[in-house]
């Protein structure tokens, strides 16, 4: 076999007719110059971006095609579901009409009053006056039990109690006639010791906080120990004794503090001192207490009484 520059022609019988398939484009494989058996690189390169351009135009075309039939599904889809036999009408009928739709002012609501209630009763108020403290009044009220518990444990026992309407018995000293000059109703008396140390308490009733107040201030001489029940006589004979007087709404109240044995005190005996205040505390919370009490009955009393 030779290739020439007309073509290719084939060997064979004489007369035989070249085969009509055959190719008749110069072979990409071989020169169209030479006989040599050197591939033809640039028909090689031609052919094949004539290949890569045939597939990229093939991808454009399926792509373009699959694109639409989707578009076609989904436009198919939508027209489908929109042609349903659901009625708008229908719909917006099951809802209620705006005349049965509930409304803020169905069924009571809140109410307020426009009257701010009135401030709680102060406790002072009720034991600043007789007119108010009506609550029942004696030692077994102002200084109940058998015992006194104060801070640390610190454990009084109860003595003897008293009560009189005869104020000056109750003193000793100038103070008698400053509680009868200031209209002292009654003195209640009780007597707390400790450890070798006593302390008597006596509060005295005044009809108002005016006259208590001016009582504490005149005060002179002193309260009379109230010895009995386990306690003896202490803080007279003329024995030095530490004395309190102080004053809370229409009541004055006064201690005399000292030893059981008759010794004087003096500005070291602190035990003497811590009773005296401990006592006077007392006396001050139970008068307090009072005032609290009959408040609250007063603040929770139905109206009118």
């Amino acid at each position: 076999m030779s290739f020439g520059q007309g073509g290719p022609s084939w060997g064979g019988p004489e007369g035989q007719r070249p085969d009509p398939y055959a190719s008749q484009q110069p072979d990409p494989y071989t020169s169209r110059t030479s006989d040599a058996d050197t591939p033809d690189w640039a028909a090689l390169a031609d052919a094949s971006a004539s290949r890569a351009r045939r597939r990229r135009w093939m991808y454009i075309g399926g792509g373009v095609l699959a694109t639409a039939v989707v578009g076609a599904i989904v436009a198919t889809a939508v027209v489908s579901a929109g042609s349903g036999s659901t009625d708008d009408s229908n719909s917006a009928s099951s809802l209620p009409s705006p005349e049965t739709l509930p409304t803020e002012s169905d069924g009571p609501g809140p109410s307020f009053s426009s009257q701010a209630p009135p401030p709680p009763p102060n406790p002072k108020d009720f034991i600043s006056s007789a007119k108010k403290d009506k609550a029942p009044l004696g030692a077994d009220t102002l200084f109940p039990g058998e015992k006194l518990t104060m801070a640390d444990n610190r454990v009084y026992a109860q003595g003897a109690t008293n009560r009189t309407t005869s104020c000056p018995a109750a003193t000793q000293g100038a103070l008698g006639p400053v509680l009868a000059n200031n209209g002292c109703d009654q003195v209640i008396r009780a007597t707390y010791s400790r450890d070798g140390v006593a302390v008597t308490v006596g509060v005295a009733v005044f009809d108002t906080e005016a006259q208590a107040q001016k009582a504490k201030q005149q005060a002179s001489g002193g309260l009379a120990s109230l010895p009995g029940s386990g306690v003896p006589t202490f803080c007279r004979g003329g024995s030095v004794c530490r004395k309190t007087t102080n004053a809370y709404g229409r009541y004055a109240y006064f201690t005399v503090g000292g030893f059981t044995s008759g010794k004087n005190v003096t500005r070291s005996d602190k035990g003497v001192f811590t009773a005296g205040d401990d006592i006077a505390e007392f006396t001050f919370r139970q008068i307090h207490k009072r005032g609290r009490a009959q408040a609250s009955a007063a603040a929770t009393a139905p109206a009118g009484q």
